[in-house]
């Protein structure tokens, strides 16, 4: 029995080295950083929270926070919603929903600099020829304002990320028994009372996976606020990701930049836990 600890310690080794090495050392030092004046090439010196109180006081980093957080709570809607949705079409007994899931599952497949590019010739060139087409001038500059700038993050985010949610959904509606839809049927219950009644209570624990991964994915979008916007115009659809990137890598503020990225880690975290708990709590009840 002894040896058998000692292999399974042994296999599970290089695992715990490579997260070490990768995540938990770097996100220690970057939290000691976070205290200093490092700004990549010069010698350190301790500093206190100035850089935290700093960064409370800076309108950039709050209108970027904020910015993140109003692109993350619709694109989390949209993203479940549609991912749903999808999921109760291809999972209902149509003929080529084996291939309608290819189609759908493929932007996820895309990188998000490439996303990024697609999406901004078709805001900027598509939209443009049809608005002028239409006498449509809404559609002429899309990408040229902060309001149609944000709702050309959430489609390509929504796009994007659609497909993946339905394969989740997909693996837990296959698991809902069939007797207690029969039986609902020989009862007379049409579509939306089995909807409301038996599937939606059923896949409480697809939501609770669904929306921890698009709260966490769509807080963190950067290559595609890159090549969609760059932060433009004025930086008013700058995401908090492209912030803590500029702030350290262009502005040579590294240290400043980890006080954002660590206050960042402490928001992201908070939600995802709090929605975790709050989602765990309603499988129990359901």
């Amino acid at each position: 029995m002894r040896n058998r600890d000692i292999s399974f310690w042994f296999f599970l080794a290089p695992v715990f080295i490579a997260l070490g090495a990768v995540l938990i050392i770097p996100f220690l030092y970057g939290f000691v950083f976070s205290f200093t004046n490092w700004n990549g090439l010069t010698a350190t010196e301790f500093i206190g929270f100035k850089n935290y109180i700093n960064l409370f006081q800076d309108p950039e980093f709050g209108s970027s926070m904020w910015f993140t957080i109003k692109i993350a709570f619709f694109s989390i809607i949209l993203i479940n919603f549609f991912g749903l949705s999808l999921a109760l079409i291809v999972t209902s007994k149509i003929r080529s929903s084996n291939l309608l899931r290819t189609i759908f599952f493929m932007p996820n497949l895309i990188g998000g600099l490439i996303l990024g590019f697609i999406w901004q010739f078709i805001f900027v060139s598509v939209f443009k020829d049809i608005g002028l087409a239409l006498g449509i001038d809404a559609l002429t500059g899309w990408l040229s304002t902060s309001e149609t700038g944000f709702w050309g993050l959430i489609i390509l985010n929504t796009w994007q990320w659609a497909g993946y949610i339905m394969i989740i959904y997909i693996a837990y509606l296959q698991n809902i028994p069939q007797e207690l839809i029969e039986a609902s049927e020989i009862d007379g219950a049409n579509s939306f009372q089995k909807f409301k009644s038996i599937t939606f209570p059923l896949l409480a624990p697809a939501f609770t996976v669904s929306l921890f991964l698009t709260l966490s994915h769509s807080f963190k979008i950067y290559d595609q606020n890159l090549a969609l916007t760059n932060g433009g115009p004025f930086n008013s659809t700058k995401m908090i990701a492209m912030d803590i990137y500029n702030t350290a890598f262009i502005e040579n503020q590294v240290s400043y930049g980890q006080s954002k990225a660590v206050i960042f880690f402490i928001l992201v975290t908070s939600i995802a836990l709090l929605q975790t708990y709050y989602n765990k709590k309603r499988e129990v009840e359901m």
